[in-house]
């Protein structure tokens, strides 16, 4: 009996020693792992260290090559200071003389715009531009005068009024005043389809045979230049309004004369503006 109580014993004290000895491994674990991490970590921090000392290393080598260029080329320096000196009073020179050209240029557009302006003056007082159904404006430096058809024409036709002469003489005085000058006729139609007939098929036709009755009003019977005239039809595809009333549809329908300075003599302007000496 004695024995077995003294076996059972041996027993607990084992196991109580065992359940000792594995708290100890852990914790000695822990500690270990807790080392290891420490370790690791001064271990990037050396690795670091060692990087920044040889980024630094390299650096003051790089500044010590470049003192020791700086130190020779004083000389150098020197010279090309000078020559620079000369390379910017060039390129002063240079902006001064393209500014010049700039300014020249914006003075024969200043010319021009003048020209546009007194033309637009002198049209608006006698074209009569107090009535409704005349407007002149400019548009891109292009002088626009614009006639409501009901001026000009009846509905469906091609004939020009006698009411439609007066103004037309009016314009012709302008034009008869510009020689150098072209004017371009344009015809406008709504969009209601043209029903034909053994002369006109459909609005195009009707905007061109609108615009060549205009044409040979100024020509024949006012005696325009025809060498400053175009005829052009554009027919319903430029609407100023929707054409979606009878009103609307009346604004549409119109002739616009385009008043047109030649092109090459305003370069011709600009090119006798270049071509001045420069003081």
């Amino acid at each position: 009996m004695k024995k077995i109580i003294l076996a059972l014993s041996l027993v607990a004290l084992l196991g109580t020693t065992s359940c000792g000895t594995k708290k100890k491994i852990a914790d000695l674990e822990q500690k270990n792992k807790e080392c290891q991490d420490l370790l690791n970590s001064a271990t990037m921090k050396l690795n670091l260290c060692l990087t920044e000392k040889e980024s630094l290393s390299t650096q003051n080598e790089y500044l010590k090559k470049n003192n020791s260029d700086l130190i020779n080329n004083v000389g150098t320096m020197t010279t090309l200071s000078t020559q620079g000196a000369q390379n910017i009073e060039k390129a002063l020179e240079t902006i001064k003389e393209k500014d010049l050209k700039i300014t020249r240029m914006q003075d024969a557009l200043t010319k021009k715009d003048s020209v546009t302006l007194a033309l637009v003056t002198s049209l608006k007082s006698s074209v009569g531009i107090s009535d409704p159904d005349i407007e002149v404006n400019v548009e891109k430096g292009v002088v626009f005068i614009s006639i409501a058809d009901k001026l000009l024409f009846k509905s469906g036709s091609y004939l020009v009024s006698d009411r439609a002469k007066e103004v037309l003489a009016k314009v012709a005085k302008v034009i008869n005043d510009k020689p150098t000058f072209e004017c371009m006729v344009e015809g406008h139609t709504d969009n209601v389809p043209f029903t034909g007939n053994a002369i006109l098929v459909d609005n195009w036709d009707l905007s061109v045979k609108r615009s060549t009755a205009i044409v040979r009003v100024l020509t024949k019977d006012l005696k325009v230049n025809p060498a400053q005239l175009i005829a052009a039809g554009r027919s319903e595809f430029i609407p100023l309004v929707q054409n979606n009333t009878a009103e609307n549809r009346g604004i549409n329908r119109r002739t616009r004369i385009v008043v047109l300075p030649k092109i090459d003599e305003f370069y011709d302007m600009i090119e006798k503006e270049m071509k001045k000496p420069t003081k």
